[in-house]
């Protein structure tokens, strides 16, 4: 005859719950342990390809601001080509090899910005348009100088049209650039070249209205009177 079963306790069916729990996992641990394996290596793999990527991005950028810096002067001085090819005696790492180590970084796309402004200043339209086009960073300001410089490119070729619709994107970006006066006036004067008239006139108003004390807002007014 079988004896009364005791019965358990909270405790001890809460303990036999947690062995219960531990052998399976055991168990299950030893049947799939390569997969255990496998998937933990991975994992750490994941995160420390992460933690590598995200400092030597940093470093990236850091490295890029310092090259920038060396390099911005022969830019500012009119010496597009040295700021594109650099200076090996006075060490100045030149735009276009900036932009190729540096390019993912915020600075390194920064530099695409410059690198195709002096292409633009050489007459090399095509490969400023490539740079402007290929800025895919953060910086307001930049991303509209980006859009501005492919409308001064589009320019360049007679596409008035394209520029316009460049401009005008250019100006949306931030409401606090100081340039999207002057970057509605270009885009109005591209659509006055192509008989688009009324389109213009709107934004000839606009920059009037909007920016009546700054140096488009008063250069606007020829343009108006050529529309009226």
């Amino acid at each position: 005859m079988l004896s009364k079963r005791k019965k358990l306790s909270r405790k001890e069916i809460k303990e036999d719950g947690l062995i219960t729990f531990y052998y399976k996992a055991v168990g299950l641990y030893g049947t799939y342990k390569q997969y255990f394996l496998i998937g933990g290596v991975a994992v750490i793999a994941i995160a420390a390809i992460l933690f590598f990527y995200m400092n030597q991005k940093k470093s990236s950028n850091e490295r890029a601001n310092v090259e920038l810096s060396r390099v911005i002067p022969a830019f500012d001085a009119g010496m597009y080509l040295e700021s594109i090819e650099g200076n090996a005696q006075s060490k100045v790492m030149g735009l276009k090899k900036i932009v190729a180590e540096y390019g993912n970084s915020e600075n390194g796309e920064i530099a695409k910005v410059y690198l195709g402004h002096a292409y633009f200043y050489l007459g090399k339209v095509d490969d400023a348009l490539k740079n402007y086009e290929d800025y895919d960073g953060s910086n307001d300001l930049f991303k509209a100088a980006a859009f501005a410089g492919e409308a001064a490119c589009y320019e360049d070729k007679n596409d008035f049209e394209k520029a316009a619709e460049l401009y005008r994107k250019a100006s949306s970006i931030s409401e606090e650039n100081a340039l999207n006066p002057q970057y509605l006036l270009f885009s109005g004067i591209d659509l006055l070249k192509i008989k688009k008239t009324a389109e213009a006139k709107e934004i000839f108003e606009r920059v009037k209205k909007d920016f009546p004390t700054t140096a488009s807002g008063r250069e606007v007014e020829r343009y108006l009177a050529q529309v009226e």
